[in-house]
């Protein structure tokens, strides 16, 4: 299912002559992974980020610190600002950004285990969704973010 995805995407990016980069938090890299286990992802792909730590979001994304203390590393604010500077980076027609809580440990009552933001910037349309999975399983919740991340880029190219 998830290589279909990827796989989708892939032609669909190099039919459009578009290039994609990412910025992943709570999925450590599996998008970038999805994406680059595609033959002819080399026409697509341009960069990728992992950025786990705040101090990386802060200085490779420019996320400001006082989002970070306002709003956290997990939130619709923080996953903004990543998929805004990814792209000032990149350059890319499509921007990726991906935070979340991946589990099984370090969720709260107001930011649960399984709550994800996915941000997608391609032009000037920026969409931003939060996801609240069910699973507490760290591997279930990173497989799902990747796929609706892959459905989300589908959508938007």
């Amino acid at each position: 299912m998830m290589i279909n995805l990827a796989n989708k995407v892939v032609k669909k990016l190099i039919k459009k002559k578009l290039k994609i980069s990412f910025a992943e938090s709570c999925t450590g890299g599996m998008l970038s992974s999805t994406i680059t286990s595609i033959s002819g992802s080399s026409k697509v792909f341009d960069l990728s980020f992992i950025t786990y730590s705040n101090k990386a979001k802060m200085s490779i994304l420019k996320v400001p610190k006082k989002i970070l203390i306002k709003h956290g590393a997990v939130s619709k604010e923080c996953c903004l600002s990543m998929v805004k500077n990814l792209n000032k980076i990149s350059k890319a027609n499509i921007s990726v950004s991906i935070t979340g809580i991946a589990g099984p440990n370090g969720g709260s009552k107001s930011k649960p285990v399984g709550l994800v933001y996915i941000g997608i910037k391609k032009g000037i349309k920026i969409d931003i969704k939060e996801k609240k999975f069910k699973s507490k399983k760290r591997n279930t919740i990173q497989v799902l973010s990747t796929k609706e991340a892959l459905k989300d880029i589908l959508r938007m190219i």
